[in-house]
C-alpha cells in the first residue's frame, strides 16, 4: 500500500460510565472541566497515548512501528539511534549538518520509517545530550482536538477507606485509612480530527496500512486500557469523511456541523449511550466527500 492520497476528517464518540476520563493534575485529579460551561474535556495527549499503547501492544515493536513517545524510553535514546544510521557523532551533529545539507532530511526519514507516532502525529525531536541533539520537528498529518462532553457533566467525589496502611506509626493509632476518588457517573464525549494526505506525501510518507490501523487504533483504545479509576470507557462510533482529493472537497466545519446528537424524549440527565441519538445528516455531504461510519 502506498502513501494516502485523500484528505479526511473524523468524529470519534466516546463515553464513560463511573470514572474519570482524564484526571486534572492542577485540580487534584478531578475531571477536566471547562469552569464556564461545566462540559467536561478529555485533552488531544490523552487520546493520542491511548492509540500509541494499542499500536504498541498489537505491533509489539515489529519494525516500522515502534513508538517514540513511550515509558521508561528517554527521546534522546531514540534519537542517537538515528545520529548512528547516518553515522554521525551526537555531540557533532550539529557541525555535521553544515557540511551535508541534507542531513536533516535523512534523520527525519529515519525516523518517519522507524516509528509510527511520529510518521502519524509528528513529534518535537531536540534534546540534550553533550549539548544539543537537534533531530529536527516534523508536523504530523494526523491531528486531534480536545475531546469535549455532549452535555455538561457534574463530577461527585467518593469517599474510600482501606486498611493497608502505609507506616508501622499509623498502624498502631488506627485500622483503615480514608481516601478519595473522583467519577463521572455518565458522559458521552466527542472528538474531531483531520488528516492532511498533503503532509503525509510532503513529510511522514503516512500510509494506507498506517491508516487502516489508525483506525483500528481508535476504535479499540479503550479495550486494553482499562483501569478501576477510569471506569468503564469505550468507543461508541467513528464517523469517518473521505475526501476525493489531496488537498479537500469542503471545509472541515461544514462537515463536522452535519454530525448531530440529540438526548431521547424525557431524559433529564443521561445514564447511558442509548439515552442519546445520533444522527449525520448525509443528504447534505458537499460533491467529492463520502461518509464512512465505523463502532
Amino acid at each position: 500500500m502506498g502513501i494516502i492520497q485523500n484528505r479526511y476528517e473524523f468524529v470519534i464518540f466516546f463515553d464513560v460510565e463511573n470514572g474519570n476520563p482524564n484526571g486534572d493534575p492542577d485540580a487534584g485529579n478531578m475531571p477536566r472541566i471547562d469552569p464556564e460551561t461545566g462540559y467536561g474535556l478529555v485533552t488531544d495527549v490523552c487520546l493520542k497515548r491511548k492509540i500509541r499503547n494499542y499500536v504498541e501492544t498489537v505491533k509489539e515493536a515489529e519494525s516500522g512501528y515502534r513508538i517514540y513517545v513511550k515509558d521508561n524510553v528517554p527521546l534522546n535514546r531514540s534519537d542517537a539511534e538515528a545520529c548512528a544510521y547516518v553515522g554521525v557523532d551526537p555531540a557533532k551533529l550539529k557541525e555535521a549538518k553544515k557540511k551535508d545539507a541534507n542531513l536533516d532530511e535523512k534523520i527525519r526519514d529515519f525516523m518517519c520509517s522507524n516509528f509510527f507516532d511520529i510518521r502519524t502525529f509528528g513529534a518535537v525531536m531536540t534534546t540534550f545530550v553533550k549539548g544539543a541533539l537537534n533531530c529536527g520537528q516534523v508536523r504530523g498529518p494526523v491531528q486531534l482536538g480536545f475531546a469535549r462532553s455532549v452535555d455538561p457533566i457534574v463530577p461527585q467525589e467518593v469517599t474510600i477507606t482501606r486498611v493497608a496502611i502505609t507506616t508501622e506509626a499509623d498502624a498502631e493509632k488506627k485500622g483503615t485509612e480514608m481516601g478519595r476518588k473522583y467519577i463521572v457517573p455518565y458522559a458521552l464525549y466527542r472528538a474531531e480530527g483531520y488528516i492532511s494526505a498533503n503532509l503525509a506525501r510532503k513529510t511522514t510518507g503516512f500510509s494506507e496500512e498506517d491508516l487502516e490501523l489508525l483506525w483500528q487504533a481508535i476504535l479499540n483504545m479503550f479495550e486494553l486500557d482499562h483501569s478501576a479509576a477510569r471506569g468503564k470507557m469505550s468507543v461508541r462510533e467513528l464517523i469517518v469523511f473521505r475526501h476525493d482529493s489531496e488537498l479537500g472537497n469542503a471545509p472541515a466545519y461544514k462537515l463536522f456541523d452535519l454530525v448531530k446528537t440529540q438526548r431521547n424524549p424525557g431524559v433529564v440527565a443521561p445514564r447511558a449511550y442509548s439515552d442519546y441519538q445520533l444522527s449525520v445528516e448525509e443528504e447534505k455531504l458537499p460533491d467529492g466527500v463520502t461518509c464512512i461510519r465505523m463502532g
